[in-house]
């Protein structure tokens, strides 16, 4: 218990902003899982077909990469984190308006996707954006390991307890209304709006100064920039599938939204204190051996999944992707900060350039993955889709350990002149 006052009480010395940030996303956070799992599990149970999981996917990435435009429109005028929580609220409102729909057709996923992810892209460059500008080098490391650790709890904790509320709801008459599963859903949307709107309470306790936004849209950067974007896509190219495999492969062996739960939270049992203690102690010199690690653990669980094909290859899957994507966030965030500090001083852009850039590099990267499963499925079956599709781009991302370490190399070679963001927001 005297641990824990002390890292209250560390916690508490960090700056507001800073504090802010983090209690914001830790409401965020109890979200995401519905958006990012359920969501899918629950278009395989309208549909079955894993194709139409991946196509959801799909549209909902394009609208990511439209909102990072669009958002850097829109700081002409509005400030950062009123955009953060505009993203906040129609993320929610989205995820409920597909939940409450009836029937549940290609054009339905398509549309639902495309405004859902429109929804999340305005959170996710604003967080981005202004945690840019809150944060330095030095303690980036800390916020990011915070976030993760949140992030890992309440991945287990929102799966197991919507897992059970679906699990259990069917058939259940409750103030005279007798439930279904899809009633169920819609329930849990209700709940997650209520959250959201919670969470741009706190986000408005914050003392967030508006941030120049003049000349934002480039087409040529800088070599270094030009290599983090090569390293986006890379992430990007995995990143759809720690999104739709997990419902996918646990709804087509294992069985149901309970089970879905029950697996994710025991694989985020194993990594919510790891990432937190990792953030705390690590230094910057230790993010290159987070990331391997994270990339190889990755790679060996797409491999249980594609040799074993079966309840416990995806069970294996499972459990290395829930370890992976917290220790890859950790070390990637900070490594992408940094060089969008070092690369921001070179050229005189200002930060959400490269932010908005980023995101477009994610997207090509989503894109490929997503297009590369669907054409697997198409032309050959949706099994053989599950199996190697995801061998491919775990092998491919392998390439981002040597691309990352050349990106820190030569920054902390003093090739290029660094300045750390508190520099330049006069902390």
């Amino acid at each position: 218990m005297k641990k824990v006052f002390e890292e209250f009480r560390f916690f508490r010395s960090q700056p507001l902003n800073i504090r802010t940030i983090l209690v914001t996303n830790l409401l965020f956070a109890m979200i995401l899982p519905i958006i990012e799992i359920f969501a899918g599990a629950y278009i395989m149970r309208n549909t079955g077909k894993p194709s139409n999981v991946v196509l959801y996917q799909l549209c909902m990435y394009i609208g990511v990469v439209l909102a990072a435009l669009v958002n850097g429109f829109l700081l002409k005028f509005f400030k950062s984190v009123h955009l953060y929580s505009f993203g906040i609220i129609i993320s929610a409102v989205s995820l409920m308006a597909m939940m409450f729909i009836k029937g549940v057709d290609i054009s339905v996923l398509c549309v639902s996707g495309f405004f859902i992810g429109l929804a999340t892209g305005f959170f996710w460059t604003n967080r981005y954006l202004l945690t840019l500008y809150s944060t330095n080098d030095d303690n980036r490391n800390y916020f990011f390991g915070f976030e993760s650790f949140f992030f890992s709890f309440w991945n287990i904790v929102i799966p197991l307890l919507v897992g059970a509320f679906l699990g259990n709801i069917e058939g259940k008459t409750i103030f005279n209304v007798l439930f279904t599963v899809n009633m169920g859903y819609r329930v849990i949307t209700v709940i997650a709006l209520i959250i959201a709107i919670c969470a741009c309470i706190v986000l408005s306790g914050g003392n967030f100064q508006r941030q120049d936004s003049k000349n934002l849209f480039h087409i040529k950067f800088h070599i270094l920039w030009r290599k983090m974007l090569a390293l986006a896509g890379l992430k990007g190219m995995v990143q759809g599938f720690l999104v739709t495999a997990p419902a996918i492969l646990v709804m087509k062996f294992v069985g149901s939204e309970g089970s879905l739960g029950l697996i994710q939270g025991i694989g985020c049992a194993l990594t919510a204190i790891l990432v937190y203690v990792l953030g705390r102690v690590a230094k910057p010199d230790d993010r290159m051996k987070i990331f391997g690690f994270g990339l190889f653990v990755f790679f060996i669980g797409t491999l249980f999944n594609g040799i074993l094909f079966s309840a416990t290859g995806v069970i294996i899957f499972v459990l290395c992707k829930v370890l992976f994507q917290p220790l890859h966030d950790l070390a990637y965030y900070p490594t992408m900060m940094k060089t969008i500090d070092t690369v921001s001083e070179i050229e005189q852009r200002d930060g959400y350039t490269y932010i908005m850039s980023h995101e477009v590099g994610l997207f090509f990267g989503r894109a490929f993955g997503m297009i590369l499963f669907i054409v697997l499925a198409k032309s050959v079956s949706d099994d053989f889709a599950l199996r190697f599709a995801m061998i491919i781009v775990g092998a491919l991302q392998l390439l981002s350990l040597p691309l990352a370490q050349n990106i820190i190399k030569d920054i902390d070679t003093n090739k290029y002149k660094v300045v750390n963001s508190s520099v330049k927001n006069g902390k």
